[in-house]
């Protein structure tokens, strides 16, 4: 599971394998974990909260999701 970025004690990761998924990011707190937050990135350079596996609170959420958009491109080209 390649760590693609980092925001702070967040860590933004690929899983591999994962074939029937639309493109999308996991992060979770300090290092990857099977049930971590789950973003799918859309076609218009934002992002959609898949899931909150890591139970992160919403102004983080939002932090996140902000960060995601603003990176798109390096997330998406990784």
């Amino acid at each position: 599971m390649p760590t693609i970025l980092t925001l702070g004690r967040y860590v933004l990761f690929f899983w591999m394998n994962e074939p029937d998924e639309p493109v999308h990011i996991h992060v979770a707190v300090r290092r990857p974990t099977e049930h971590a937050t789950k973003f799918w990135l859309t076609e218009d350079g934002g992002c959609i909260l898949a899931s909150n596996g890591s139970n992160l609170p919403n102004r983080e959420l939002r932090k996140l999701a902000n960060f995601i958009a603003l990176n798109h491109g390096r997330i998406c080209d990784a």
